[in-house]
């Protein structure tokens, strides 16, 4: 790679560079830059999920839903499979990448049994890593496609599906979990935290 091409913008994926179901979430995503808008989520997503603090971290909002700890957890745990993903692309490895079940990674976690201040550590320690990734990809880098779980990708596309993804989480968590917070008698009311476009409405869930 020569250094002209370091640090190149990663544009805009186009239908067929990601899975079908996530196309909704994608289009949410402003911008043409991954790395930007990767970037720009870590702060809100921070502020989101710091509101909770350790009181409001077991909050969940029906039987067998998620934690607020769970989905922060979960949402750290999607972002490393899906910049593994990006990496083997990006380097040209040809062999076909396996889904996972995000219910059985969560259940197999131990998310509730550690401080919030501990996963926001951990969420923010992988958004470093996947930005450092990114941040290297030249433009060919950015465009090697490959198959992911039975659908057509590139490091891009899987780029914008970890941003996508986060949105969607975040109207989750303002919808359902937010309120349960606010009705808390030793919840403070603060600024809302959250910039940019909103998540919109949630989907069906897919295996990713």
């Amino acid at each position: 790679m020569g250094e002209e091409e370091t640090s190149a913008r990663s544009g805009r994926p186009a239908p067929g560079e990601y899975a079908d179901y996530a196309r909704a979430d994608i289009d949410r995503v402003e911008g043409d830059d991954a790395c930007e808008a990767l970037e720009k989520l870590a702060g809100a997503t921070r502020a989101l999920f710091g509101r909770f603090g350790e009181r409001g971290g077991g909050l969940r909002y029906g039987e067998g839903k998620w934690t607020v700890k769970e989905v922060l957890g979960h949402l750290a745990d999607d972002e490393r499979i899906f910049a593994y993903r990006a990496l083997c692309l990006a380097r040209g490895d040809v062999r076909e990448l396996p889904g996972f079940d995000e219910r059985q990674y969560v259940a197999g976690a131990r998310f509730g049994a550690l401080p919030m201040s501990a996963l926001l550590e951990d969420y923010g320690a992988v958004r470093a890593a996947s930005l450092t990734l990114f941040r290297g990809l030249g433009r060919e880098a950015w465009l090697r496609a490959g198959i992911v779980n039975g659908y057509a990708a590139t490091p891009r596309g899987l780029a914008f599906h970890i941003a996508g993804h986060e949105l969607r989480h975040h109207r989750v968590v303002l919808e359902r979990y937010v309120p349960l917070l606010e009705r808390e008698s030793w919840f403070v009311r603060g600024p809302e935290p959250v910039e940019g476009r909103s998540a919109g409405p949630p989907g069906s869930r897919r295996t990713p």
